[in-house]
């Protein structure tokens, strides 16, 4: 097992609202045009080398079908992310692999985000399954005869046989005090013509099209550039921005939430309005309709994200619900519009799992679950945490803003 040091402290609560693989997702086929870029300089996450051929204190709580700049799609992933030349090639431990649009990562290989240089969407695409982590290292489950030196194996993380474990590369473990801004130069697109970009109409408002990222402002309100989504903003000035094949931002309370939208000229959604948005005018119990369909959505992933990440289910990892590694596991967090089965009739994507999002209830109101448990507290659409007030935050906590128009 492995114990670190508090990260911040947190209060200790029930697992009550935490609890999926990622399915194969896009935007639907509405059209879209791109708007000014938020910001202009390139930096990619680096957790594992590709080659060309905090602040706040937190809580606790438990392919794009298009290819804009936008959506962070290079198209069918014949290419690299520039549209021109062979995939990068890249590796997780000894298995090779591609980096390519994540949705074109077929069956029987696995998808790791964090790798690649680039936008979310372009993904180390490794023939091999199924993956695992330890200390956030990504890694593959393998015969232990094959994890050669300098990769070790970690026992307990992998079905099947003893002799079957977790073999990772201790130098590509996810760094606490790394801050990636995977988000940088993605852009807003127009999807409704009587809404603000990156929003469409729900009934009598316009909503989020994605569950939102944060930009970095200045003291004027200018634009520094992305902001982390793995990191809670504490003070730092930031808004909300509704981005195509983004990595949404967790780690927010409501009271951030409710401030992001207000500098984009928007508002947190009611209750009723983000009911409306994920179940449509036919009042459905998933955004797809009234039959559960498990993993159209991100909402089964089968461990718990924080279990994996600590190695344990000892009570203190309750505490540390604020770490900025837990959603950087592989297969856990997904970037927005992956899941293109998980559109409402509106057009809203992920307002099943993914993120738990954020509403204006005063007394703190998150729905739809997230990536590990879209059940618990209600199923889909339905799915309400009341437990925590508008100040908490951890990991699972993401939102998206409304507007009136």
């Amino acid at each position: 097992m492995r114990v670190r040091g508090p990260l911040a402290t947190v209060t200790a609560v029930v697992l009550v609202a935490c609890g999926g693989d990622d399915a194969r997702a896009g935007a639907d086929s509405v059209g879209a045009s791109t708007t000014a870029v938020e910001s202009t300089s390139e930096v990619g996450p680096t957790t594992q080398t590709s080659t060309t051929a905090d602040t706040g204190e937190p809580g606790t709580s438990a392919g794009p079908d298009d290819t804009t700049d936008g959506g962070g799609s290079s198209g069918g992933g014949s290419t690299d992310e520039t549209g021109s030349g062979p995939p990068m090639s890249c590796a997780v431990v000894d298995a090779p692999g591609e980096c390519i649009d994540v949705a074109t990562c077929g069956a029987g290989s696995t998808a790791f985000g964090g790798i690649c240089d680039g936008v979310p969407s372009q993904q180390c695409c490794v023939d091999a399954t199924p993956p695992c982590s330890v200390d956030g290292a990504p890694g593959l489950c393998m015969d232990v005869a094959d994890c050669a030196a300098p990769f070790v194996t970690t026992a307990g993380l992998c079905p099947g046989d003893a002799n079957v474990q977790c073999c990772t590369d201790p130098a590509t473990a996810c760094d606490p005090e790394a801050m990636p801004t995977p988000n940088e130069g993605l852009v807003e697109e127009s999807w409704d013509a009587t809404c603000p970009d990156g929003m469409v109409r729900s009934g009598s408002v316009c909503i989020d099209r994605y569950e939102a990222s944060l930009v970095e402002l200045d003291a004027g309100g200018a634009v520094l550039g992305s902001w982390s989504p793995f990191f809670n903003p504490g003070t730092t000035r930031v808004r909300a921005v509704s981005l195509r094949g983004a990595v949404p931002q967790g780690y927010i309370s409501q009271t951030q939430a409710a401030a992001a939208c207000a500098e984009a000229g928007k508002r947190m959604c009611t209750d009723a309005e983000w009911l409306r948005a994920c179940q449509g005018a036919g009042e459905t119990t998933y955004p797809y309709g009234d039959g559960l369909m498990p993993g159209v959505c991100n909402d089964a992933r089968e461990n718990h994200p924080a279990i994996e990440y600590f190695g344990t289910a000892d009570a203190w990892i309750w505490s540390e619900l604020g770490h900025p590694c837990i959603s950087q596991i592989p297969a856990s967090l997904a970037i927005t519009g992956l899941h293109d089965g998980c559109a409402s009739e509106d057009g809203a994507l992920d307002m099943m799992g993914n993120l738990h999002e954020w509403t204006a209830d005063p007394a703190g109101t998150f729905r739809g679950g997230f990536y590990a448990d879209t059940m618990i507290n209600g199923p889909g659409c339905l799915y309400a945490t009341t437990a925590h007030d508008v100040s908490h935050w951890d990991y699972s906590t993401g939102f998206r803003c409304c507007a009136d128009g």
